[in-house]
This record gives structure tokens, sequence and C-alpha cells, in this order.
């Protein structure tokens, strides 16, 4: 069971905060499903809980992580002393200084930790232990902030929750290792490897730092299925084992930091840059995502030719209806859109399929007697997007499928639309998306596409170096 839904009676338990025991078929249940926020009563059982074991595990500093509205994660470290006071009445910050958060005028926000959320990090300091707690951000008078990633993924799922259903996701991550750069110097990416896809020999030679990482998100309670090498030179691939949307978010943000930090541990360097290496494949994040209602996988259906259920019809209709307006948001980097060009194995069109890979939306097969693993896997995203908006976007998609009963196109239709080309073209077909504002909000949706206008110009204002190559000497 999730650490992150385990009892404050369970204190005693060697496995408090640490368990890495996979539920059954490694699939969440509705046991290990843990709820956007908890009554006020839950929640100062849980603060009990927290503050126990803080004193038990020796944590002298504890790190308050949220993020902004790019996904770029954000860090107050308190000492321990004042973890009780953090977690009652949450510690003041200036909005203002964060990327879309708040305007100057009304600049003091609220970060109030999910104690829910609250592990010990893997890299401790001299003194003593270090642990991680998510926060929700909240305005002075205690409203949520409606510029908050976490907040708006929370709402997403409470719509779907008066609907019925419970939101999975597992993702499957995409990076690279490189030798350590000089950024003093013009920063080229040096690979630590020439391996490819599945290699599993002496060019692998970041095979360790994989397996190291692996064990280190178990000991956060971050499930891991498996690693390998991907097909470009130091590229790989750790998939994270399957739950709750909002779980998933919270261990995409701290996934990211222990790639990072055990590769500088190691002398090299990790990064989720889409597309670090020219004429080789990108980094993408596919997402296998699923519905259940009551306990049972709801994409299946025993007596649907392909045991795909209407739901889950509705569902993949939804993704692809609204594909091109959300790219913006799963693609958010000029470099993402280096990535999502033919012949590199990432989807450039608006395609489902059940077995073809190259699709925008792929059905995954499943084993008899599996059929709670019935999945739909969407392939453009990759991992340097915000996680907390693009799972709420991807549900929100999905869910106007199912409620409008959107008509599923035929698999692999030849003549669908494209996928946006560039970081202007996304925020084109973003800029009218009924869907994406509503869901984001305002304030939230606004600040974001002035943040990628603003990148879009400052990028096609350079001049770049293939530029220099290419005409310096020609022309």
């Amino acid at each position: 069971m999730s650490s992150e839904a385990t009892s404050p009676d369970s204190l005693e338990s060697e496995s408090l905060l640490f368990s890495s025991e996979a539920p059954p078929e490694n699939l969440p249940t509705a046991q290990t499903m843990r709820s956007p926020r908890n009554t006020a009563k839950d929640d100062h059982k849980n603060i009990d809980f927290v503050l126990r074991a803080a004193q038990e595990r020796d944590v002298k500093f504890v790190r308050l992580w949220f993020t902004d509205i790019l996904g770029i994660l954000k860090s107050v470290a308190i000492i321990a002393e004042e973890l009780e006071t953090a977690l009652e009445e949450g510690v003041t910050f200036d909005g203002a200084a964060i990327e879309g958060f708040a305007r100057e005028d009304e600049s003091d926000m609220i970060a109030v930790p999910d104690p829910n959320t609250f592990t010990l990090l893997p890299f401790g300091s001299a003194e003593g232990a270090v642990a991680r707690v998510f926060c929700d951000i909240r305005l002075p008078d205690g409203s949520p902030a409606d510029t908050d990633p976490r907040y708006i993924l929370q709402r997403q799922l409470r719509e779907a929750a008066a609907l019925g259903y419970t939101f999975y996701v597992g993702p499957e991550v995409e990076f690279f290792y490189f030798k350590t750069p000089d950024f003093t110097k013009s920063v080229r990416p040096e690979p630590l490897d020439q391996g490819g896809y599945f290699d599993l020999t002496s060019s692998d030679v970041a095979s360790p730092l994989r397996r190291k990482t692996a064990l280190t998100l178990e000991k956060m309670d971050i499930g891991v299925e498996s690693s390998h090498h991907e097909g470009a030179p130091s590229q790989h691939e750790i998939d994270l084992r399957y739950t709750d949307a909002l779980t998933m978010a919270d261990n995409m943000m701290t996934f990211r930091l222990v790639v990072k930090e055990i590769a500088a541990e190691n002398g090299c360097y990790a990064t989720f840059m889409p597309k670090p290496l020219a004429g080789h494949n990108g980094s993408g994040m596919h997402i296998n995502m699923s519905l259940f209602k009551k306990g049972k996988n709801v994409f299946f259906d025993t007596k649907a030719p392909d045991q795909l259920s209407d739901v889950a019809r509705g569902f993949i209709a939804g993704l692809l209806c609204h594909a091109r307006e959300l790219t913006l948001f799963t693609n958010q980097w000029v470099n993402s859109y280096k990535r999502i060009i033919p012949g590199y194995e990432a989807p450039t069109r608006v395609t489902w399929a059940q077995r073809n890979r190259a699709d925008l939306v792929r059905v995954p097969s499943f084993k008899p007697g599996r059929e709670s693993s019935r999945r739909i896997e969407y392939r453009s995203p990759d991992a340097a997007c915000n996680p907390y908006l693009v799972f709420a976007l991807l549900l929100a998609a999905g869910l106007e499928g199912i409620k409008n009963s959107y008509e599923l196109p035929p698999e692999m239709m030849a003549e669908a639309e494209v996928l946006p080309a560039d970081l202007n073209e996304a925020i084109a077909a973003a800029r009218d998306s009924k869907l994406a504002r509503r869901v984001l909000g305002d304030p939230l949706f606004e600040k974001f596409l002035a943040n990628k206008k603003f990148e879009w110009e400052a990028y096609r204002s350079q001049v770049h170096q293939y530029e220099i190559d290419r005409y310096l000497t020609v022309l």
C-alpha cells in the first residue's frame, strides 16, 4: 500500500513512509487512492502523525515544495522545530516572484503543506535527515490560489469524482545522461555512451545510475516498474508504477529531482530536455491512463469485440478532438517541437491505434485475466511539461468525449489532423481553446500563454549556430 495512504495509527510499522509494496497486479486499488485533500479532522490526525514521524526519524530540515505554472519546482526549507506551525498555518511567501502566480499588488501567498505527502529525502545533510512535503497554495483569506497547478489538478479530479470516476496514470519517462558540461563555454551535449534500445552491454555505462535511481525512488515509496536504455546515445527510460493522478504528479516532480541529483553525485548530468541531440530521437513521456468506477476498470468491456468499452472509446475520442489545442501544454517549450517531427518515433498526427506505436493514442494489449490493466497511452507529451496541468487537461478532454458521446474515428486514419509544428503554431491552437480556459481558469490560462509568447519571440529573434554554420561564409 502506498505510504501516502497509510493510516497515522500505523506509526510503529517499519514500513512507515517507505513501503514499496505494490498493489495486486502492480495496479492501484481504491485503498491506495489518495483524495485531493482530506477533511480537517483527517488532516489533524495526519499532522500528529507527521510530527511523530519527523521526531522518530531525527528530521532536521523540511523542504516545502510546490511548482510555478511551468512546472518548475520551488522550495523553501524550514527547521524541524517550525514544522508544526507550518503544517497548521502555512508559510507566507512573495507570489509575485513566482512565474505566473500573482500581481505585485496582491503578492502575499501561503504555502500550506499537505501532510499526506511527507517523506524523507535520500539526500540528507550532515546535521540530520531531510524531509519534503508538497504544498497547496492559498491566498491570505485561506481560499485556493487559482494559479496553483496542484489546485487545478485537484479541482479536475473532483469533477471526475462527481461522475464516479477515479483517474490513474503511469508515465514512461525518457531522459538523457551527459558528461557534466563546462558552463563557462559553449555547451554541446556529450553522451556517456553510444548504446541503443534495450542494450545490455558494456556500452550501457549508465545502468548503475538507473538502478540506483530506481532503488532510491522505491525507498521514497515511488514505485518503479522497469528501466532500460533507450534508442538514442545515452538516452534512458524509467517507467513509474500506476497510481492516482495527484500522487503521480507529485511523484513526477520528485522523480525529476532524484534523477538529476543521482547523476550529479556520480559526476554526470541528467536532462529532460525533449531534443538535446540533432539526428536522434528525442525524449518523451508516454502517459498511460485509466478510469476506475467502484473498483472496476471502466475501459474494459468483455462483450466488446476488442474489449474496449464505450467509455474508453469516448475518452479516446475526447483526447483526439482536443489534441491540437492542448499541445501547448503537453509540449510547452520551443525545443519540444524539435522532437515532434516525422522519422523520430514521436507522433505527429492526431490518430489512434491498438497496435501501431506511431500514433498519438495507443491502446496497449493486455494479458487474459489482467482486465484491470486496460489502459490508454497518450504519446506526445515530454517530461519537461507541468504534470499537474497536463494530467488535468487530458482527463478533462477524455471526460468531454465521454459526456458528449464523441464519435471515435477509424484507427490510423489517413486524413487526420497534424499536431502543431512549432511553439508559435501551438500557441495559436491553444488561444481559442474553451476546454483549456475552463480547466485552467482565466488567470493561469492567460499567464501561461503570455509566457509562451515571450519565449517564442525571444527564440525567433536569436541567430542560431545552424544559421552561422550554413550561411556565414556562403552568403
